[in-house]
C-alpha cells in the first residue's frame, strides 16, 4: 500500500473522513491516526508493527527516565537504552546477515567450513525502521540535552514515530517540530488544502512522470553486461538513474508532506532543488536534509565535528560520510559512496570551498556558478553509479567502458530525448525556483493563470506518461 497506487488513496480518503468527523477532539484524532499508521506499516509486514512499537515503548520510558533521574549518571543510562534498543533493531534486522556473510565468507576461505548459507537468516524487510529508529533517537538525545522536555502522552509519542505519511522513508522530522503539532489542536489553515495539492501533485509527477520512466532507462542498462554497452549508454543510464533517485525520493518526500498538510501537520522540507548545489556542504544542505542534517547533530558534531583541528575534521567527515553511507543498506557499494562523498566534503574544504555558495559568493559570476554546478552534478552523478551498481567491480567496469568505447548511437539519441522530455521541463521550473530565492513553494503564489497552466501540464503528463511499470519507491529499501 504505497503513494502511487489505488489502494492507498482509498485509505487516505478513509482516513481523512474519519479525521474530519472527529473535528477539533485532536486526542481522537491523535488516536485514530495511530491505528491508522500502525494498520498501514501492517500491510508491508505485521512482525514490523511488533518492532515500531518496542522501539516506541523503550524511547519513551527512556524520555520519562531521562527527566526523573537525578543523577547524569542515572540519565545517560536511560539515554543508552533508548538508543541501544533502536540501534538494536535496525543492526539486526537491516545488518546482520550482510556482516554475518562477510565473517563466514572469510572463515570459508580459510577453509574452516563454515559457508554464508550457515549463518544468514530470513528476517522480515526492514522496510522503515531507520526511519523510525532515528526518530526515537533523536527524540532521547533531545530530552537529555535539555532541548526537549519529555512527552507523557504515550499515543502522542507513539504517532510521533509511527506517522504514517512519514513512516516508510521520511522526512525524519525532530519531535521539536512535530510533537507539538501533535500535542495540541491544529488550527484550521485556509491554505491546508492548496498546498497539499501542490505537493502531492508535484510529487506524483516526479515519481510516476520522471523517476519510473528513468527507470526504464536506467534499469536495463545496470542489469547489462557492461561489454555489451556503448560508452554513451553507460554515460545516459547513469544520468537516467540520478534523475531517478532523485524524482523517487523528492516525489515520496512531497506526497508525504502533502498528505500530512491535509491533515493539519507541517513537516520538515526534505529536498531543495539539489542538483544545482555548486560545492558538497551545499549538496548535503539540499538533498535528503532530515537525514544529513540529523547526522550532523547526532554523529558528527559528537565526534567532535570540526573542533579537532584540520585532521579531526577530516576524520569526523569521513567516518559520518562512511556511516552514511551503511545506514543506506548492508552493500560495499554503499560503503564507498559514502566514503566518495566524504573525500570531495574533505577535498573542497582543501580548496577552500567550505561553506554553501549563496549569490554574491564563492562561484558569484553566473559562468563560474554555472561551472560549479557542472563540476557537483557530475561528482553527484559518480557517487550515484557507484550507490546503483551491484558490485564495486561493475563500477570499474562501467567507468572503464566510458572511457575506452564511447561511441554515439540511436539508441543514445532515443534516451536523450526522453530525459528531455520528460525531466527537462521540471528541471528548468526547479531553476526559476533558486531564482526565486530557493522557495520551493514560489508556484503557489503566483497569480492563478501560470498555476493552473502548471497544474494541468503535470495532470497532462500524468495521463500521456505513465509508466508501463511502476517501480517501488527506492528508500523503502532504507
Amino acid at each position: 500500500m504505497i503513494a502511487n497506487t489505488y489502494i492507498f488513496w482509498l485509505f487516505f480518503a478513509a482516513v481523512f473522513v474519519a479525521y474530519r468527523l472527529l473535528g477539533r477532539r485532536h486526542r481522537w484524532q491523535n488516536l485514530m491516526l495511530l491505528v491508522a499508521s500502525y494498520y498501514f506499516y501492517s500491510h508491508v509486514h505485521w512482525a514490523l508493527v511488533v518492532l515500531l512499537f518496542i522501539c516506541t515503548a523503550a524511547c519513551y520510558l527512556a524520555g520519562l527516565g531521562i527527566a526523573r533521574s537525578p543523577t547524569d549518571r542515572g540519565k545517560k543510562g536511560w539515554v543508552a537504552l533508548g538508543v541501544l534498543v533502536s540501534l538494536g533493531i535496525l543492526g539486526f534486522f537491516k545488518y546482520y546477515n550482510f556482516f554475518a556473510g562477510e565473517v563466514a565468507g572469510l572463515l570459508e576461505q580459510a577453509g574452516l567450513g563454515i559457508s554464508r548459507s550457515t549463518v544468514t537468516l530470513q528476517l522480515i524487510p526492514a522496510v522503515g525502521i531507520s526511519f523510525f529508529a532515528f526518530k526515537a533517537i533523536s527524540y532521547v538525545v533531545d530530552v537529555y540535552r535539555g532541548e526537549l522536555a519529555p512527552t507523557k502522552r504515550f499515543v502522542d509519542f507513539a504517532l510521533f514515530v509511527g506517522f504514517f505519511p512519514a513512516l516508510l522513508a521520511g522526512p525524519i522530522d525532530r519531535a521539536k517540530t512535530l510533537l507539538p503539532q501533535i500535542h495540541d489542536a491544529r488550527p484550521k489553515r485556509h491554505d491546508n488544502f492548496s498546498t497539499g495539492l501542490y505537493l502531492v501533485l508535484f510529487g506524483l509527477f516526479k515519481k510516476m512522470v520522471i523517476a519510473d520512466n528513468m527507470a526504464a532507462i536506467a534499469t536495463p542498462i545496470f542489469n547489462a553486461e557492461v561489454g555489451s554497452l556503448s560508452g554513451s549508454e553507460v554515460l545516459l543510464g547513469v544520468y537516467a538513474y540520478t534523475l531517478q533517485i532523485y524524482g523517487d525520493f523528492a516525489g515520496y518526500s512531497d506526497i508525504a508532506r502533502g498528505i500530512a498538510r491535509w491533515l493539519g501537520f507541517d513537516l520538515v522540507v526534505n529536498f531543495r532543488m539539489p542538483y544545482l548545489a555548486t560545492t558538497p556542504s551545499d549538496f548535503w544542505n539540499r538533498w535528503h536534509i532530515s537525514l544529513s542534517s540529523w547526522l550532523r547533530d547526532y554523529l558528527y558534531i559528537p565526534l567532535g565535528g570540526n573542533r579537532g583541528g584540520r585532521f579531526g575534521t577530516y576524520r569526523n567527515l569521513m567516518l559520518t560520510m562512511i556511516l552514511g553511507g551503511l545506514w543506506h543498506g548492508e552493500n560495499w557499494t554503499f560503503i564507498f559512496w559514502g566514503a566518495f562523498h566524504g573525500f570531495i566534503l574533505c577535498a573542497y574544504r582543501v580548496l577552500g570551498f567550505r561553506n554553501d555558495v549563496t549569490r554574491g559568493k564563492g562561484f558569484a559570476p553566473p559562468w563560474a556558478r554555472a561551472i560549479g554546478m557542472g563540476v557537483m552534478f557530475h561528482l553527484v552523478a559518480l557517487g550515484w553509479l557507484m550507490f546503483n551498481a551491484h558490485s564495486m567491480t561493475q563500477v570499474g567496469q562501467m567507468l572503464a567502458q566510458l572511457v575506452t568505447a564511447f561511441a554515439w548511437s540511436p539508441i543514445s539519441t532515443a534516451i536523450v530525448a526522453q530525459i528531455l522530455l520528460l525531466a527537462g521541463p521540471a528541471l528548468l521550473y526547479e531553476y526559476w525556483l533558486h531564482r526565486k530565492d530557493d522557495d520551493i513553494m514560489a508556484l503557489t503564489k503566483t497569480h492563478w493563470l501560470p498555476r493552473a497552466a502548471a497544474y494541468s501540464y503535470m495532470a497532462l503528463m500524468l495521463l500521456v506518461f505513465w509508466p508501463e511499470e511502476s517501480y517501488a519507491f527506492i528508500y523503502f529499501n532504507f
